[in-house]
């Protein structure tokens, strides 16, 4: 069955669509847009004949806007700034980082405020489908002015220089991967080159796929909050539907329903029904309030981003309905840091209140279960250090947490003299997703034990499924045992939806 194409117009695309993409859909930009491209650009040519100064494009750039270019060297001056700019450093972002990059990069110049030609996006795209990524370096961008540096690296492939990666892997000169690409190096033409750079697609795309990767972690942190109440006999009371609708926070209901239908039928439930518990502490019964909040960052956090992907964020900016090009700040990466640094905040407290009740499990004085969850305490050590492994995590989250954001270094000689910090606010969230991932696969492995000490009694049959999902790479707890690589094993199982799927929930690829 063809795959739908992914329409890139500056004005439409979606997280969604970018999670198709990296599932294989194509990329075009349609008639439309082309129109729209052709209509800026010819702005453009009527401005360099026209004897004016105009930023960056017969101008020099930042603290020396004030050089005036000869006409006969402003497509020299494109060239050198990206060969300028071009100095970042560090490891280079992952593969599929620096495709959503690319695609965004096409997708906001396909906008029609940007005054490219229609070459330079049909490279981009023919990049973008041969799935060839340009090596950028992580770290170099302050995040105003556009993500400068790393954005340079990905422009130098474009014209045949650089490197990028392969689809499997290797690494080659830039002119060989457009080669493979099918297209030619490209000659820039005036405005080209700073067109290129100008953005914030950097910081962007990390987000992107940081969020993609949150929202399933926001369905597993519900799972692994169900089985751990399942295996410590609370209260299903807190996750009443009239309690939710009482303060009627969209991601607290959706996180009490989650909960509810993954309990519904336990048989360790129904078990202790007429004990007379009346509530349990706050990591088993507040989190619809915490998932719930982290679930609202992230929507916020999506909404902003979404804005940002279809924004032309350039400068100047070309308005072909009146013919003229201003300069302002749409450069500056202020709302997407913010966004990064807010879902970040969300994300940390769902591994926070993951090691308290990781804590409750092992804590006989809290579970009403065998300490450690060992069969033989005292001779086993049983899951004493995952609780720890859980704590260094979350305290390294803690750091991570600091917004990025509100710091700022002036630049250019005082000429950019406010900064946002963005792509630093993105690289922390990935880093504290993947923190997260590991703090909830740590909960999934004790719980799952947790579940054994109540056997033959059987939770529900979405808890179950997961339950067994653990079990085909975790085997039960006897004797004490490394664990790494099983934590690692769920971890891939909470990254790749198979235990969203397990559980009978939305996979979480498609939204929260």
């Amino acid at each position: 069955m063809a795959l739908m194409p992914l329409l890139l117009t500056g004005r439409t695309l979606t997280l969604d669509q970018i999670d198709g993409y990296l599932a294989g859909d194509a990329v075009r930009v349609p008639p439309a847009a082309w129109r729209a491209v052709d209509r800026a650009r010819a702005v453009v040519e009527r401005a360099l004949t026209s004897g004016r100064a105009f930023y960056g494009i017969n101008t020099g750039f930042g603290r020396l806007s004030h050089v005036r270019i000869p006409d006969s060297q402003v497509a020299e001056l494109q060239l050198n700034l990206l060969r300028s700019h071009a100095v970042g450093v560090g490891d280079p972002l992952p593969h599929d980082e620096s495709l959503v990059a690319l695609l965004l990069r096409a997708n906001t110049l396909a906008r029609g405020n940007s005054g490219v030609r229609r070459t330079v996006i049909r490279s981009l795209v023919a990049l973008a489908n041969a799935r060839i990524a340009p090596v950028i370096p992580g770290q170099g961008s302050v995040g105003a002015s556009g993500d400068l540096a790393p954005l340079a690296h990905l422009a130098l492939v474009l014209i045949g220089e650089g490197e990028a990666f392969l689809p499997g892997g290797k690494r080659v000169r830039g002119v060989e991967a457009l080669r493979r690409a099918g297209v030619k190096p490209v000659l820039l033409a005036a405005k080209e080159g700073i067109s290129l750079i100008n953005g914030t697609q950097i910081m962007s795309a990390i987000l992107g796929l940081g969020l993609l990767r949150a929202r399933r972690l926001a369905g597993a942190a519900d799972v692994a909050a169900a089985m751990s109440l399942d295996a410590l006999k609370g209260t299903t009371v807190a996750y009443d539907e009239r309690i939710q609708a009482a303060r009627p926070h969209p991601g607290q209901a959706a996180c009490a329903a989650a909960v509810r239908k993954l309990m519904a039928g336990s048989g360790i439930r129904k078990s202790h029904a007429g004990c007379g518990k009346v509530q349990d502490q706050y990591s088993l019964r507040c989190v619809p309030q915490v998932h719930g909040a982290a679930r609202d960052a992230l929507a916020f956090a999506t909404g902003v981003l979404e804005t940002e992907f279809n924004a032309a964020t350039d400068n100047p900016l070309v308005f072909p309905e009146t013919g003229e090009i201003l300069s302002g700040g749409n450069f500056h990466g202020q709302p997407v840091a913010q966004a990064a640094d807010f879902a970040a905040l969300g994300v940390c407290e769902l591994g926070s209140i993951s090691e308290r009740r990781t804590e409750s499990l092992v804590n006989p004085d809290l579970s009403g279960l065998p300490p450690f969850l060992a069969k033989d305490s005292g001779l086993n050590s049983g899951m004493m250090i995952l609780q720890v492994v859980a704590a260094a995590l979350v305290s390294e989250n803690k750091v991570l947490a600091h917004p990025a954001c509100v710091d700022s270094i002036p630049t250019s000689a005082n000429r950019e003299d406010h900064v946002s910090m963005g792509v630093t606010s993105a690289l922390k969230f990935r880093r504290i997703v993947e923190n997260v991932e590991r703090i909830l696969a740590v909960e999934l492995v004790i719980a799952a034990q947790g579940l054994e000490f109540h056997r033959p009694l059987r939770s529900s049959k979405a808890l179950e499924g997961v339950h067994a999902l653990i079990r085909s790479e975790v085997a039960p707890l006897g004797r004490d045992r490394s664990l790494s690589v099983e934590i690692e094993a769920v971890r891939r199982m909470i990254g790749d939806g198979r235990l969203l799927s397990a559980a009978g929930l939305p996979e979480g690829r498609r939204g929260l």
